[in-house]
Formats: C-alpha cells, structure tokens, sequence
C-alpha cells in the first residue's frame, strides 16, 4: 500500500509519514526540503509548482504503479489585518494552502479512479469554521480546502475513493514560528499583536504534533471516515456551540477572545 504526504518535513507531515510507515505503508513524503523520517521516501517539491507535483506523481506510479493515500497536509500562516495583506503575500497562502492542495488531488485521481479506491485527506483547521480576526486569510484558505474537499466526496464516491477533513484545533508545531506576521499597522490595527500573541501561546500549550497526527491517520485508514473530524475535544465543543448560537452572539464571543 502507498502513501503521499505533503508538508512532510517537519509538523504533522513528518508524524503523519512516521505513523504510516509503522503501519507497514510504503510512505512517500513530499516537502520543499525533501526531509522526512527514517524510512520514507523523500521528494523535494514545491507544492506551488503543478509541473513538479505532476514529475512526483508521475515517479511514484512509475515504481509502484498504485497510489492508495494522499495527505493533503502542507499548509502556511500569516497573520495581520485583512486591510494591509499583500496581493502577493494574498496569492502566496492561497497557493501553498488550496491550490497546492487541488493540484496534489488532481494528479492522483485520474490512478485512483482506475483502481477503483484511494482515499484522499485534507488537513484543514478550526478556523475553517470558526474564523480568526487577524488570521483572515487562513481561515479563508482553510475554508476553501474544506468546501472543496467536501464537494469532491460526492463527486468521487462513485469510483470507490474516499475523501475527508480533518481540522485540527491549537497544536504545537514550528508552524507557529514560521508563520509570516504583519506588524507594521499595529498604531491602526491596535488589537492585533495581542489577538496573535494570544493565538501563538494557545498553539504553544496545544495539543502534540503526534496526537494530530495519530488522527489523521486513523480518519485515513478507517472503512468510512467522517466527512469532517476536528481534533481536540474543547474544540469539537466549539464547532458544534457555533453551530447551533447565533452568528452575531458567535462572533462576539470571538471578539472577546482576542481582544
């Protein structure tokens, strides 16, 4: 059986390659740097370029001549008022977040649906549904990947492939210090350097890359997974209350969160 896991190099990638392997999956990590655990394969690739995504694709069929997972995992942050995002810097989240991700599932589908099975896992994220002031980008993006991978679910149901979310509340990875922060506007926008010091010691005190990743695995390799799995039980408590409260009250209360 064989994997694909993008975002591979550190984070949920890299345990999420780690737990695979131990399950006895042939795991082929892709990632910019190409790092990835003792015994997976590794690929260097930008996920924001189609031609390498395809060449990778391509040189896993050509050795295995099957794919039966792909994690749609790699993903980035910036933080900052919605008012002063950078087209480019506007361009380069959406690419890395969604359309590296659309690529990834459409150079895999054309293998899946001739053998009639696969499955394909989006990482998406809380703020998918609950959306974060000053993170308005990646809750947008997250949004994105969630409406399309849930879309795709009916559309590939007939040829025995299955697609699922798995949203992730706080953790703690590098991502937090990777991410790209904007605080130039800060004598504007006077709230958001305490609305994203208050998000990074959340993430800092969040739940473990491993139990993340322990969980996706699981949505992955389960008989029929949920459409949409959040991880950390205070969270799927969330969810469900802003499912359910108004969304003016909802908001509120988020407002307070990080004022």
């Amino acid at each position: 059986m064989i994997a694909v896991v993008t975002g591979a190099s550190s984070g949920f990638g890299y345990d999420i390659c780690r737990k695979l392997k131990e399950r006895g999956y042939v795991v082929y990590g892709v990632s910019r740097r190409g790092t990835v655990p003792e015994g997976v394969n590794g690929l260097s690739v930008d996920i924001m370029c189609r031609k390498d995504i395809d060449n990778a694709i391509a040189s896993i069929l050509e050795k295995e001549g099957r794919i039966d997972i792909l994690v749609n995992n790699a993903g980035m942050g910036i933080s900052g008022p919605l008012e002063f995002v950078s087209e480019k810097s506007a361009e380069h989240i959406l690419n890395v977040n969604f359309l590296g991700a659309l690529s990834c599932t459409q150079a895999v589908l054309p293998t899946m649906r001739t053998q009639g099975s696969g499955c394909i896992l989006f990482v998406s994220s809380v703020a998918a549904e609950i959306a974060v002031p000053y993170q308005a980008m990646y809750s947008a993006t997250k949004a994105a990947v969630m409406s399309a991978a849930l879309a795709l679910r009916n559309e590939v149901r007939e040829f025995g492939i299955k697609v699922a979310v798995v949203s992730p509340g706080d953790a703690c990875t590098g991502f937090t210090d990777s991410r790209e922060k904007e605080s130039s506007y800060d004598s504007i926008y006077c709230r958001n350097s305490s609305a994203t010091a208050s998000m990074e010691k959340d993430e800092r005190s969040g739940m473990s890359s491993e139990y993340v990743a322990e969980s996706i695995v699981r949505t992955a390799l389960a008989k029929n997974p949920r459409p949409v799995t959040v991880v950390g039980r205070k969270y799927r408590v969330f969810c469900d209350l802003f499912r359910f409260l108004p969304t003016r009250f909802s908001y509120w209360i988020v407002g307070k969160m990080y004022s």
